[in-house]
């Protein structure tokens, strides 16, 4: 009696808690249900930020993209026009370096056919910087004739100013 009082315990007990662990697996079943729709509106909720944030991105891309097509643009402009302004530079300077050589072989051819007194007189009221630059155009003998007529300590000032040699600026 004591064996089957035993049995009867046994499957009793078994059968209280395999009632008792459905009730629990499904109880648990719609919290894990619960939880799985809270997962899943998250990673619909993700996935729409994923969406946004990767439309933002490509937006800015294509914004930097523009940005960067319009500095190239830009760029080559401002290079083409650099070298429009070069060469004009150099034209200017060979027109500048055309006219002052024209101008001092004038200046030359002048005071070479001017007689050595007369010459003399003008370039001692000139600057010494500037008689000197006349004198520099002109040949050695026809600058001596001039110099001795010249009033010496004038003579001696534009003498020390060709010494220096050009360009002949004021100082």
């Amino acid at each position: 009696m004591r064996l089957i009082f035993i049995v009867g315990l046994l499957f009793g007990t078994l059968w209280a808690e395999t009632i008792d662990c459905t009730q629990v697996f499904e109880s648990r079943k719609s919290e894990l249900l619960k939880e799985v729709e809270k997962i899943d509106e998250a990673r619909q909720s993700f996935e729409a930020l994923q969406a946004a944030t990767n439309s933002l991105f490509d937006k800015q891309k294509r914004k930097l993209d523009a940005q960067r097509a319009d500095l190239n643009a830009t760029q080559k402009a401002i290079s083409k026009k650099e070298e429009e302004i070069k060469k004009l530079l150099e034209e200017n300077k060979k027109l500048l370096e055309a006219i002052n050589g024209a101008k001092n072989d004038k200046i030359s051819e002048t005071y070479s056919k001017m007689k050595d007194s007369a010459a003399a007189a003008i370039l001692s009221e000139l600057s010494t910087s500037q008689s000197a630059a006349v004198l520099f155009t002109l040949q050695a003998k026809k600058v001596s004739k001039i110099m001795a007529k010249m009033d010496p300590k004038i003579a001696s000032k534009v003498t020390q100013r060709l010494v220096k040699g050009p360009p002949f600026e004021e100082d």
